[in-house]
Protein backbone atom coordinates (compact mmCIF):
# COMPACT_ATOMS: atom_id res chain seq x y z
CA UNK A 1 0.00 0.00 0.00
CA UNK A 2 1.35 3.36 -0.91
CA UNK A 3 2.29 5.89 1.44
CA UNK A 4 -0.51 8.75 2.46
CA UNK A 5 0.72 12.25 0.98
CA UNK A 6 -0.82 15.81 1.75
CA UNK A 7 1.29 18.46 -0.81
CA UNK A 8 0.21 22.17 0.65
CA UNK A 9 0.22 25.09 -2.60
CA UNK A 10 -0.27 28.33 -0.79
CA UNK A 11 -0.23 32.00 -1.29
CA UNK A 12 1.96 33.96 1.11
CA UNK A 13 0.39 35.04 4.80
CA UNK A 14 -2.65 32.69 4.51
CA UNK A 15 -1.04 30.07 7.31
CA UNK A 16 -0.73 27.51 4.29
CA UNK A 17 2.57 26.40 6.59
CA UNK A 18 0.58 26.29 9.88
CA UNK A 19 -2.37 23.83 7.88
CA UNK A 20 0.21 21.52 6.98
CA UNK A 21 1.99 21.53 10.18
CA UNK A 22 -1.17 21.10 12.49
CA UNK A 23 -2.31 18.51 9.66
CA UNK A 24 0.81 16.34 9.69
CA UNK A 25 0.83 16.96 13.73
CA UNK A 26 -2.46 15.87 13.77
CA UNK A 27 -1.79 12.16 11.76
CA UNK A 28 1.59 11.85 13.32
CA UNK A 29 3.65 12.53 10.30
CA UNK A 30 6.37 14.73 9.31
CA UNK A 31 5.74 18.17 7.79
CA UNK A 32 8.67 18.78 5.34
CA UNK A 33 9.09 22.68 4.35
CA UNK A 34 12.31 24.10 4.68
CA UNK A 35 13.91 20.23 5.62
CA UNK A 36 13.11 19.34 2.36
CA UNK A 37 15.61 21.66 1.00
CA UNK A 38 18.21 20.30 3.39
CA UNK A 39 17.37 16.92 1.94
CA UNK A 40 17.97 17.97 -1.67
CA UNK A 41 20.38 19.57 -0.53
CA UNK A 42 22.65 16.47 0.84
CA UNK A 43 21.30 14.53 -1.70
CA UNK A 44 22.88 16.92 -4.93
CA UNK A 45 25.99 17.65 -3.18
CA UNK A 46 24.72 21.73 -3.41
CA UNK A 47 25.90 24.49 -0.77
CA UNK A 48 22.27 24.12 1.57
CA UNK A 49 22.78 28.02 1.53
CA UNK A 50 22.42 28.02 -2.61
CA UNK A 51 18.89 26.07 -1.96
CA UNK A 52 17.93 28.61 0.34
CA UNK A 53 18.63 31.61 -1.86
CA UNK A 54 16.67 30.18 -5.10
CA UNK A 55 14.12 28.53 -3.08
CA UNK A 56 10.61 28.85 -4.99
CA UNK A 57 12.13 31.36 -7.51
CA UNK A 58 11.77 30.97 -10.75
CA UNK A 59 14.18 30.69 -13.82
CA UNK A 60 14.06 32.30 -17.20
CA UNK A 61 16.30 29.74 -19.12
CA UNK A 62 15.15 28.84 -22.25
CA UNK A 63 16.86 25.44 -21.70
CA UNK A 64 14.37 24.03 -19.18
CA UNK A 65 12.32 22.26 -21.99
CA UNK A 66 14.68 20.02 -22.89
CA UNK A 67 16.54 19.72 -20.01
CA UNK A 68 12.94 18.20 -18.75
CA UNK A 69 12.70 16.19 -21.86
CA UNK A 70 15.97 14.50 -21.14
CA UNK A 71 14.77 14.09 -17.46
CA UNK A 72 12.12 12.65 -18.06
CA UNK A 73 12.97 10.13 -20.21
CA UNK A 74 15.96 8.85 -17.76
CA UNK A 75 18.48 10.89 -19.93
CA UNK A 76 19.76 13.73 -17.68
CA UNK A 77 22.91 12.96 -16.21
CA UNK A 78 24.94 13.66 -19.34
CA UNK A 79 23.39 17.42 -19.61
CA UNK A 80 22.92 17.94 -15.20
CA UNK A 81 26.39 19.77 -15.53
CA UNK A 82 25.43 22.37 -18.20
CA UNK A 83 22.25 23.20 -16.85
CA UNK A 84 21.46 27.00 -14.86
CA UNK A 85 21.66 26.71 -11.27
CA UNK A 86 17.93 26.98 -10.84
CA UNK A 87 17.08 23.84 -12.68
CA UNK A 88 19.79 22.18 -11.17
CA UNK A 89 17.81 22.98 -7.62
CA UNK A 90 14.14 22.50 -8.99
CA UNK A 91 15.27 19.24 -10.19
CA UNK A 92 17.03 17.87 -6.92
CA UNK A 93 14.23 18.87 -5.35
CA UNK A 94 12.10 17.25 -7.62
CA UNK A 95 13.91 13.73 -6.77
CA UNK A 96 13.85 14.96 -3.15
CA UNK A 97 10.06 14.67 -2.64
CA UNK A 98 9.75 12.02 -4.83
CA UNK A 99 11.83 9.91 -2.29
CA UNK A 100 10.48 11.12 1.08
CA UNK A 101 7.22 10.30 -0.54
CA UNK A 102 8.13 6.60 -1.52
CA UNK A 103 9.63 6.46 1.82
CA UNK A 104 7.13 7.48 4.27
CA UNK A 105 3.48 9.21 4.87
CA UNK A 106 3.69 13.05 5.30
CA UNK A 107 2.73 16.58 4.30
CA UNK A 108 5.17 18.53 1.75
CA UNK A 109 4.45 22.99 1.72
CA UNK A 110 5.16 23.81 -1.49
CA UNK A 111 8.30 23.27 -4.21
CA UNK A 112 5.42 22.13 -7.04
CA UNK A 113 5.09 19.07 -4.78
CA UNK A 114 1.29 18.34 -6.07
CA UNK A 115 3.42 18.25 -9.74
CA UNK A 116 6.65 16.03 -8.74
CA UNK A 117 3.78 13.55 -7.33
CA UNK A 118 1.49 13.52 -9.91
CA UNK A 119 2.07 10.24 -10.09
CA UNK A 120 1.66 9.15 -6.40
CA UNK A 121 -1.25 6.84 -6.07
CA UNK A 122 -2.74 8.22 -2.55
CA UNK A 123 -1.59 11.84 -2.52
CA UNK A 124 -4.09 14.81 -1.42
CA UNK A 125 -3.39 18.16 -3.15
CA UNK A 126 -4.48 21.40 -1.07
CA UNK A 127 -4.34 25.08 -2.11
CA UNK A 128 -4.70 27.16 0.60
CA UNK A 129 -5.75 30.92 0.19
CA UNK A 130 -6.90 34.27 2.27
CA UNK A 131 -8.34 37.47 1.33
CA UNK A 132 -5.54 40.00 0.79
CA UNK A 133 -6.00 42.34 3.55
CA UNK A 134 -6.10 39.38 6.25
CA UNK A 135 -2.72 38.05 4.41
CA UNK A 136 -1.18 41.51 4.73
CA UNK A 137 -1.87 41.81 8.78
CA UNK A 138 -0.62 38.35 9.21
CA UNK A 139 2.43 38.92 7.32
CA UNK A 140 2.70 42.55 8.89
CA UNK A 141 2.55 40.89 12.55
CA UNK A 142 4.90 38.03 12.00
CA UNK A 143 7.40 39.93 10.42
CA UNK A 144 6.91 43.13 12.56
CA UNK A 145 6.45 45.35 9.03
CA UNK A 146 3.99 48.11 8.56
CA UNK A 147 0.86 47.48 6.41
CA UNK A 148 2.45 48.77 3.21
CA UNK A 149 5.96 46.76 3.24
CA UNK A 150 3.72 43.58 4.44
CA UNK A 151 1.87 44.18 1.08
CA UNK A 152 4.50 44.76 -1.42
CA UNK A 153 6.27 41.45 0.36
CA UNK A 154 2.66 39.56 0.06
CA UNK A 155 2.51 40.53 -3.54
CA UNK A 156 6.43 39.98 -4.11
CA UNK A 157 6.02 36.45 -3.12
CA UNK A 158 2.98 35.52 -4.51
CA UNK A 159 4.31 36.74 -7.90
CA UNK A 160 7.56 34.86 -6.99
CA UNK A 161 5.39 31.79 -6.57
CA UNK A 162 3.09 32.14 -9.10
CA UNK A 163 5.89 32.40 -11.51
CA UNK A 164 7.97 29.41 -10.17
CA UNK A 165 4.75 26.77 -10.33
CA UNK A 166 3.57 28.19 -13.63
CA UNK A 167 6.78 27.91 -15.09
CA UNK A 168 7.54 24.39 -13.85
CA UNK A 169 4.52 22.62 -13.91
CA UNK A 170 2.63 24.16 -17.03
CA UNK A 171 -0.37 24.91 -14.37
CA UNK A 172 -1.48 27.87 -13.04
CA UNK A 173 -0.42 28.54 -9.32
CA UNK A 174 -3.99 28.71 -6.97
CA UNK A 175 -6.04 27.47 -10.25
CA UNK A 176 -8.77 25.02 -8.68
CA UNK A 177 -8.97 22.38 -10.94
CA UNK A 178 -5.04 21.86 -10.73
CA UNK A 179 -5.74 20.77 -6.57
CA UNK A 180 -8.22 18.21 -4.72
CA UNK A 181 -9.13 20.98 -2.11
CA UNK A 182 -9.02 24.87 -2.31
CA UNK A 183 -9.55 26.27 1.43
CA UNK A 184 -9.83 29.87 2.27
CA UNK A 185 -8.34 30.55 6.06
CA UNK A 186 -10.60 33.98 5.79
CA UNK A 187 -13.66 32.04 6.60
CA UNK A 188 -11.41 28.03 8.03
CA UNK A 189 -9.20 28.14 11.15
CA UNK A 190 -6.28 26.33 11.06
CA UNK A 191 -7.91 23.51 12.91
CA UNK A 192 -11.37 23.65 10.76
CA UNK A 193 -8.88 23.58 7.40
CA UNK A 194 -7.54 19.95 8.93
CA UNK A 195 -10.76 18.92 9.41
CA UNK A 196 -12.05 19.09 6.17
CA UNK A 197 -8.74 17.41 4.65
CA UNK A 198 -9.13 14.70 7.06
CA UNK A 199 -12.89 14.01 5.77
CA UNK A 200 -11.77 14.40 2.36
CA UNK A 201 -9.30 11.51 3.14
CA UNK A 202 -12.14 9.64 4.63
CA UNK A 203 -14.23 10.11 1.62
CA UNK A 204 -11.61 8.65 -0.31
CA UNK A 205 -10.53 6.23 1.42
CA UNK A 206 -14.24 4.78 1.45
CA UNK A 207 -15.23 5.95 -1.65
Amino acid sequence: MANKVYTIGREYGSNGRLVGEALAARLGIKCYDKELLKNAAKESGLCEEIFENHDEKPTKSFLYSLVMDSYSTGSYSSTFLDMPLNNKIFLAQFDAIKQIAENESCVIVGRCADYALSKHPDVINVFVHANIEDRIRNVAKRKDLSEHKARDLVNKTDKQRSSYYNYYTSKKWGEAKSYDLCLNTSKLTVDQCVDVILAYRNAMDNK
